[in-house]
């Protein structure tokens, strides 16, 4: 019994320390990825900069009680970034054609991302055992991370985006 409970804790170290997580800090540059999406098209964060701040929020997993009211109180927010000229993309392990499921579902006007071998996680330090955190960053014009928030709560996601996309857009003018 001590034999096997010796293997178990060198098994847990091994997990635990393969998931040091990455610690991004505001002002770093945003780990570049290319992914498949929700729209059918591979997104290429290099590509999308310069043009829009970025909101990357990760979330556990599709269709899921915490992640439904997240995604669609982002969907009911939509026009508030739209204004703020912001990108908002999901992130999870889920597959491209559970995004498309639950986007459909949910009519979300934003287009979720597969990490489905975690890479893009990772990169972030959004990895869990399982599934992503629930983490967002917001990325600003020059590809730098200009917010993050490690612990995000579903029911007041969009109103605390909304409000950072307005400072950055004041700091930006």
């Amino acid at each position: 019994m001590r034999q096997w409970m010796n293997v178990l804790g060198s098994l847990w170290m091994g997990v635990s320390s393969a998931h040091a997580a990455v610690v991004l800090k505001v002002g770093d540059r945003a780990p570049d990825f290319t992914a498949p999406s929700s729209d059918g098209q591979m997104v290429h964060l290099q590509e999308l900069i310069g043009s829009a701040p970025i909101v990357l929020y990760f979330y556990p997993k599709d269709d899921t009680p915490g992640c439904t009211k997240e995604a669609c109180s982002l969907r009911d927010h939509f026009a508030a970034f739209r204004q703020l000229d912001a990108r908002v993309y999901g992130l999870s392990y889920d597959t491209v054609e559970s995004h498309q499921a639950f986007a459909k579902k949910y009519n979300l006007p934003f287009i979720l991302i597969s990490d489905h071998d975690k890479t893009i996680a990772k990169a972030y330090g959004a990895d869990g055992l399982i599934w992503a955190k629930r983490m967002s960053f917001v990325v600003d014009k020059k590809g730098k991370i200009a917010w993050i928030n490690p612990s995000v709560n579903p029911s007041t996601h969009s109103a605390e985006l909304e409000q950072v996309l307005k400072q950055l857009n004041q700091t930006a003018s």
